[in-house]
């Protein structure tokens, strides 16, 4: 059955006024919800890590413009800038956008590739969600509460080195598509984001040692096609694991079950076509 169109894809200027009435929804939200959003950032790094993750910068996304992937790292060290060394306090909640702000050429953000309704195309700013992915990968890790977070509904590039599990990761559009890390926690964390020549890297630390640490997989991870249709599915789960007690499972939760649909030919159908 095909999927029925949002009345703010018919028109230009139907996207422009949704788009604005979101943002100023999340605008007034961020005045009265009554939370401490974090402000503080420091360069002396806390010191202990908790945990350390990268992904590579520059990838060949199908049939996608190199050029959009390294106008992506020139945004990536602009989001970097504002983000490097923010510290999350007890109480305190880190808001991506909020932090970061919208992305605009006046502030030097160039046009990479961003997905949206289930294309991927060029836009300003776009690539950024690469730091968010991250962010969110490391939080998992994390004694941290992930209070909101989206993930795209669809799958627009075969797997080519994929490191973290299908829908692992967490997009963002200025801003109501926002990633909110609280810390309901006794300890102090600290995110830091940094480049090398060929990769995104981060790490968040704390001030006190933990006794515990966290291993999050992947479960039954599936392709199924439906009429002339792909999708994926899988399950992300994670462990909690006494550090001292020879890795001693202290609690298994369900993070996400996941379902997209897939916008290319998975290679175990491709000899059926």
């Amino acid at each position: 059955m095909k999927k029925k169109k949002l009345l703010s894809q018919y028109h230009p200027i139907l996207y422009f006024i949704s788009i604005w009435e979101k943002r100023l929804k999340r605008q007034l939200t961020w005045h009265f919800d009554n939370k401490k959003y974090t402000k503080e950032r420091q360069q002396e790094k806390l010191p202990y890590r908790v945990k350390k993750h990268q992904s590579k910068l520059l990838k060949k996304l199908g049939e996608t413009d190199m050029v959009l992937q390294h106008n992506k790292v020139d945004n990536l060290k602009i989001i970097i800038e504002q983000v490097n060394g923010i510290i999350i306090k007890p109480g305190e909640t880190f808001s991506f956008c909020k932090t970061v702000g919208l992305p605009t050429k006046k502030k030097g953000y160039k046009e990479g590739m961003e997905l949206s309704f289930g294309e991927a195309k060029s836009g300003i700013g776009g690539g950024i969600c690469q730091s968010s992915n991250l962010m969110h990968w490391l939080a998992l890790h994390s004694p941290l509460t992930i209070n909101e977070r989206h993930h795209h509904s669809f799958d627009p590039f075969p797997d080519n080195g994929r490191v973290l599990p299908f829908a692992s990761g967490a997009t963002v559009f200025y801003n109501y598509l926002d990633f909110q890390l609280t810390n309901n926690t006794e300890w102090t964390f600290q995110i830091n984001l940094w480049l090398t020549d060929k990769l995104l890297e981060g790490e968040i630390r704390i001030n006190k040692a933990l006794d515990f640490n966290y291993h999050v997989i992947e479960k039954k991870h599936n392709f199924i096609k439906r009429g002339e249709d792909f999708f994926r599915t899988n399950e992300i789960w994670r462990t909690k694991n006494a550090k001292f007690r020879s890795g001693a499972i202290i609690e298994t939760e369900l993070l996400y079950k996941n379902f997209g649909k897939v916008k290319y030919t998975p290679k175990e159908f491709i000899s059926e076509n």
